[in-house]
């Protein structure tokens, strides 16, 4: 990888990771349209790292509590709307993982086409515009309810799909169900801890057992830079949210939608 591939692609990966326009229709996109060679399983390692390590530094206080009131949960066999919370995110995440297993070979071999990834930021995009217009905002975070998490949970299982966004899929589950963009926003980025988590962790597996080199020095410009991009990212996403909507990542979503087509 040339250096300016290596700013390109971290950058990409961590401003798209938590905006609602699918991160991996973005990485997939420069080898597809710029005949870019791929990024390699070493590069996306460091890169998920760097989006992993701003979702968490970012939350922080929110993690600490969240876990915190879950062991103690454990313990006492008492429910509080920390320890709930944490039940909701560890249901949501599970049809993910089980999705994941079951497709993410066919996923990989047949749906990582121009022609799907154009299909999928159209429909999805404008799925995400009528659940903004419609969208009811009289739930709170702490209102969930196991199966509130069960049909958000669907929902990020459908972001195996390229273009589809996991945070973009998640919010606009959030926001059918009635939560306010930011609580949508929010439990979305939070969701995003365990399955960055967990893929973060098989691919470094992979890796492990692949023999693939490593360059360092990509691995640390890749994670850092990911890292800065994802923070700002999560930082004036959900300062603006509110003001702006989703409508102009609809509108972003459909013009790139768009232009792929007249692309293939």
């Amino acid at each position: 990888m040339t250096l300016l591939e290596i700013i390109v692609l971290a950058l990409i990966q961590g401003f798209t990771e938590f905006l609602p326009i699918s991160s991996s229709a973005h990485l997939i996109l420069p080898s597809q349209v710029l005949g870019w060679q791929d990024q390699g399983l070493a590069f996306d390692v460091a890169v998920h790292i760097g989006s992993l390590a701003a979702v968490v530094i970012y939350f922080r206080k929110e993690v600490v509590d969240i876990l915190s009131a879950w062991f103690t949960s454990l313990k006492t066999k008492q429910q509080t709307e920390n320890s709930q919370l944490a039940w909701w995110i560890i249901i949501a995440t599970i049809p993910a993982l089980l999705f994941g297993l079951a497709f993410k070979d066919i996923i990989e071999n047949y749906a990582r086409s121009t022609t799907v990834i154009a299909t999928t930021t159209i429909v999805f995009g404008l799925l995400l515009w009528w659940a903004d217009s419609r969208a009811k905002e009289n739930v709170q975070l702490t209102q969930l309810t196991w199966k509130n998490a069960i049909v958000i949970g669907l929902a990020q299982a459908l972001a195996m799909l390229p273009g589809t966004s996991r945070s973009g899929i998640t919010i606009t589950a959030g926001l059918m169900l009635g939560l306010n963009r930011v609580a949508a926003a929010r439990f979305s980025f939070l969701l995003s801890i365990p399955i960055i988590l967990i893929a973060g962790g098989y691919q470094t597996l992979k890796l492990a057992t692949s023999g693939e080199a490593v360059d360092w020095l990509t691995i640390s410009i890749g994670t850092g830079l990911s890292f800065l991009s994802a923070y700002a990212c999560i930082y004036l996403f959900l300062s603006l949210i509110e003001k702006i909507g989703m409508l102009p990542f609809v509108i972003y979503r459909l013009a790139l939608g768009i232009g792929l087509f007249f692309f293939i």
